[in-house]
């Protein structure tokens, strides 16, 4: 019983995104517990206590791009989208671009690029996340930016992270940008 409302909810998830959810079907196939398990992950990556919806979705789209090549990075795309983050932002925060991002986006970005990447100013960035909206802000960006890391990384390393795709939003495709840390817009 339990498998078949989890397929129903793979499959619900699948179409409603257009995300392929292969590795996720292949774990409740083999490993129905293991599953389970994996699938709390879903209601924690979904946890947001103060930080705003731009700043919490940067965050997320950071833990995407530093793990994924595509597919990955579209689904929180077009997760973004459905929670009324806008299209220029998203494409900011995608091609790096500071000055083409809102004063969350950019603290959510700069906060998320600086723990990935261990930057040296990982503290001050911390710091300003802080002011702006206290110790829960830094939990919810905390968490925005690894659990965002961990789908990707769990998808590749059962095999099926096999597919780049380019990333588009609402059909418009945009290029990517990996860099360098980047402190400017904190």
């Amino acid at each position: 019983m339990l498998k078949f409302f989890a397929e129903r909810g793979l499959k619900d998830f699948s179409d409603r995104y257009d995300y392929d959810v292969s590795y996720m079907r292949h774990m409740l196939e083999i490993s129905p517990a293991a599953f389970l398990k994996f699938s709390k992950l879903t209601e924690l990556a979904q946890h947001c206590d103060a930080a705003p919806v731009d700043a919490l979705f940067a965050a997320k789209l950071v833990g995407a791009v530093t793990e994924d090549c595509g597919p990955c990075v579209q689904l929180v795309v077009n997760m973004a989208r459905e929670a009324g983050v806008e299209p220029a932002q998203i494409e900011a925060i995608l091609k790096r671009d500071h000055n083409g991002m809102n004063a969350d986006a950019a603290l959510g970005f700069c906060f998320a690029d600086a723990i990935v990447r261990r930057a040296p100013f990982e503290d001050e960035v911390r710091n300003d996340v802080r002011a702006s909206w206290g110790e829960a802000g830094i939990i919810d960006l905390t968490m925005a930016v690894q659990i965002g890391r961990v789908f990707p990384m769990v998808k590749a390393g059962m095999g099926f992270a096999k597919e780049c795709r380019r990333v588009t939003i609402d059909d418009t495709p945009i290029d990517v940008i990996k860099g360098e840390t980047v402190k400017d817009a904190a």
